[in-house]
């Protein structure tokens, strides 16, 4: 059952299983109906022919007993297949219809006068149709006789095999009318539910001041939209607050992280004894304003977007300083570069500290060896930062890009990553234009099977026409 129910959840939309519905019910209520109304039929038009061999028999009975010739007083409609016997009680014929004039006794029955009986069945002179024959007992001045009449079940076969070819042909138009009135209907009505379902599905952490289309109808539907704007409001809400939150706790953590650094700078230069753990001390506080560097200008991200200063820049000249850094800074890691020079237009500031972040990044996963790789192509520029290290696996590549995410807890809180590097990449780069993504490997970039993040941005369109 579970099973079977699991099957209908996956076939098709509300709008087809509604109609597949509407279409069986319809079936089934339209078969019982036609079979119904097919008995129904065929006991009215048999019982029309017994009222009909009922009528002959009597104006037989009523010739019979007036001793007139029975057959000469039943003249039945041109359209009536009506056939008459007399018998005697001993079932010998005494009158017949000129159909029955060669044959013996169409019936064996033999009841007394006034009494009636039925039956169904075949005479000689028509061996495919059968008859409804009716004897009925007659007293006259010469004695008892029974009067036989039969009617064709002809007009009743033809009459229900008419409307049984009606109702075949009937009924599968009848259904698909009504599955395709069900699923045209049903789409109207859930198209405010889809305009309700396209609405929220552009919906980010970055607008949550959008709402949903209320429908002008007082129904479900409308509930539902107001349902989902009031839950909007309180997200927004939320979000509103932890923002406001994290850059007032930014703001208000830079003052005395600053005279902090200041106090450890003092005590570094009075201090000789204690220099080691006073260095310590001194990285831990770089590294917390930085961190509290970067949870403000995320705060204004979500709050305010980022501002851009564009201008010139050459996107090589960053990538040298970058594999410069690299080199001074670890020492133990081969930095190689193959650098093309491209301009772009971007805010150098911005875009240095994204090209910092990823740099970084790779120089905490590398084991020995970081590749950086300047190029245009396509009407676009790459830079590209590849590591040596244990990569990443395909179903966290976008995942890393989150904020506080970290792959490998042990190893990045101690080192100094924060989770917030590649997150704030990724933002400035989308304000660029561009995307930044990582993969395993890229072809022709040799970095020795670690992770490589490419950030990809739109060269200005003299420059773009030279690389297509």
């Amino acid at each position: 059952m579970a099973e079977r129910a699991r099957w209908w959840s996956r076939l098709g939309g509300v709008r087809l299983r509604s109609a597949l519905a509407a279409a069986c019910v319809v079936a089934v209520a339209v078969v019982v109906a036609g079979l119904i109304f097919v008995a129904t039929a065929r006991s009215t038009l048999t019982d029309n022919v017994d009222a009909a061999a009922a009528l002959r028999a009597d104006e037989a009975a009523v010739a019979l007993q007036a001793g007139e010739d029975p057959l000469e007083e039943v003249r039945p409609d041109p359209n009536d297949q009506a056939l008459i016997q007399i018998l005697d009680p001993s079932g010998a014929v005494i009158a017949a219809s000129p159909e029955l004039a060669a044959v013996p006794p169409i019936t064996a029955q033999r009841p007394a006068p006034g009494q009636r009986r039925f039956e169904e069945r075949t005479i000689p002179v028509s061996d495919d149709d059968p008859f409804r024959i009716l004897s009925q007992g007659v007293a006259t001045s010469g004695g008892d006789r029974i009067v036989v009449v039969a009617q064709s079940r002809r007009p009743i076969n033809e009459s229900i095999e008419l409307v049984t070819r009606s109702l075949l042909v009937g009924m599968p138009l009848l259904v698909l009318v009504v599955g395709l009135a069900t699923f045209v209907f049903v789409g109207r009505s859930l198209r405010p539910v889809e305009s309700i379902r396209r609405r929220v599905a552009t919906i980010t952490g970055r607008d949550l001041h959008a709402r949903v289309p209320v429908p002008a109808a007082r129904d479900e539907v409308a509930a539902l939209a107001e349902t989902m704007n009031g839950m909007l409001d309180r997200l927004e809400s939320a979000a509103d607050a932890q923002r406001r939150f994290v850059a007032d706790a930014s703001h208000e953590l830079r003052s005395p992280l600053a005279t902090i650094q200041v106090g450890l700078d003092l005590l570094l230069a009075a201090d000789s004894a204690h220099r080691t753990q006073l260095q310590r001390m001194r990285g831990e506080a770089e590294r917390l304003g930085r961190l509290v560097g970067d949870l403000l200008l995320l705060a204004r991200v979500d709050e305010h977007g980022l501002t851009l200063r564009r201008a010139d820049v050459d996107l090589d000249d960053i990538a040298y300083r970058e594999r410069d850094r690299l080199i001074a800074q670890h020492p133990h890691l081969a930095v190689h570069a193959r650098i093309d020079p491209v301009r772009i237009g971007a805010d150098a500031h911005q875009l240095e500290r994204a090209v910092r972040n990823i740099a970084d990044n790779a120089a905490r996963h590398a084991r020995s060896r970081i590749t950086i790789v300047v190029r245009a192509a396509r009407g676009s520029a790459y830079l590209l930062v590849g590591d040596d290290g244990p990569g990443v696996p395909p179903a966290q590549r976008q995942r890393i890009f989150d904020r506080f995410v970290r792959l490998d807890d042990a190893r990045t809180r101690g080192d100094g990553g924060s989770g917030l590097g590649l997150p704030i990449a990724r933002e400035i780069v989308t304000a660029h234009g561009g995307d930044i993504t990582v993969t395993g490997e890229v072809p022709g970039l040799d970095h020795g099977g670690g992770a490589v993040l490419q950030i990809r941005l739109p060269l200005p369109a003299a420059e773009a026409d030279h690389t297509r």
